[in-house]
């Protein structure tokens, strides 16, 4: 990979999140404290941060804005979880839970809201909830309600959400990533691309970058490690198990290559964020720093 000057990345705005931490949820006893995160994400050299699980920071935007400014970290989005190619019946309940965080995301000043599709198999346990296909009427419910949402966010809120391609869920492959896209209407639904969540599910990052570009609205930067990748593949092992394998990995030693990943992102014209996220649920609480510090080193070489 070719060394890049330091100025070479100037649209891209790097950071971290809890998710780099080992955190996956609002509450469990395996996580560091949210305290030791914010410490932790700014002594390793970053600037911006996610909301993580809405609960594991503080929710209340007074205690979060002053937690965040003296550690001078910013939060550049929320997360949400949704399903909604259930259809219409579960809008109310979707929207309960979008309208707290878009709310906290807002008054933290980060423009971003970050949609996950619903898993169709446990992350923790693998019980299969679900067919892992849409029908046609699903898809249908999940494109249409997906524009609503974005219209409703940004009207209520001023937020614009990304849909993030994740394992395990019905929006995972080139294909149905590419689906989803021509389903969705441009002004309204744009992408987080999780580069380790599209190799794991097969996708090509930087292809995806130059044929839909102006659809790239955020970026995860993962990799994935390629044999624990095959092993997981040949096994049809779920998605939090895998990660508990360690088909996540610290950059640079997977896939893909993240320094033609940025230049790609940089050829767009646009900032974005770009937010490091190591899967690494569980891990042990004195394992993230040093990551992150040497992957925040690594993303410098990058020119990012």
């Amino acid at each position: 990979m070719t060394s890049l000057s330091p100025s070479s990345l100037s649209r891209i705005r790097i950071g971290s999140a809890p998710d780099s931490w080992g955190v996956w949820f609002p509450d469990d006893p395996r996580q560091v404290p949210w305290q030791r995160f914010l410490d932790e994400v700014a002594a390793a050299g970053y600037e911006w941060i996610e909301l993580g699980p809405y609960g594991y920071l503080p929710t209340d935007p007074g205690v979060l804005a002053e937690e965040t400014a003296r550690r001078g970290l910013k939060v550049s989005a929320g997360t949400v979880f949704t399903g909604l190619h259930h259809g219409e019946e579960v809008w109310e309940e979707t929207w309960s839970h979008v309208s707290g965080i878009a709310d906290l995301t807002r008054a933290m000043g980060a423009r971003h809201l970050v949609v996950i599709p619903s898993f169709w198999r446990d992350d923790r346990t693998g019980q299969v909830l679900e067919p892992a296909e849409l029908t046609a009427g699903q898809w249908r419910n999940l494109t249409s309600l997906t524009e609503r949402l974005g219209r409703e966010v940004r009207e209520r809120y001023g937020l614009t959400i990304v849909v993030h391609p994740h394992a395990d869920t019905h929006i995972d492959s080139e294909e149905n990533v590419t689906r989803f896209l021509d389903g969705t209407d441009s002004g309204l639904v744009s992408l987080c691309l999780d580069t380790g969540h599209y190799a794991y599910c097969g996708g090509d990052s930087v292809k995806l970058i130059e044929t839909y570009g102006e659809r790239i609205g955020y970026l995860h930067l993962k990799q994935v490690d390629p044999e624990v990748l095959a092993d997981v593949r040949a096994k049809g092992t779920p998605f939090g198990p895998a990660v508990a394998q360690g088909v996540m990995c610290e950059p640079p030693s997977g896939t893909p290559e993240l320094g033609p990943v940025l230049e790609a992102a940089q050829r767009l014209g646009v900032e974005l964020y770009a937010i490091v996220e190591q899967d690494m649920y569980p891990c042990e609480p004195d394992r993230p720093l040093p990551i992150a510090r040497r992957t925040r080193a690594f993303l410098r070489s990058c020119g990012a």
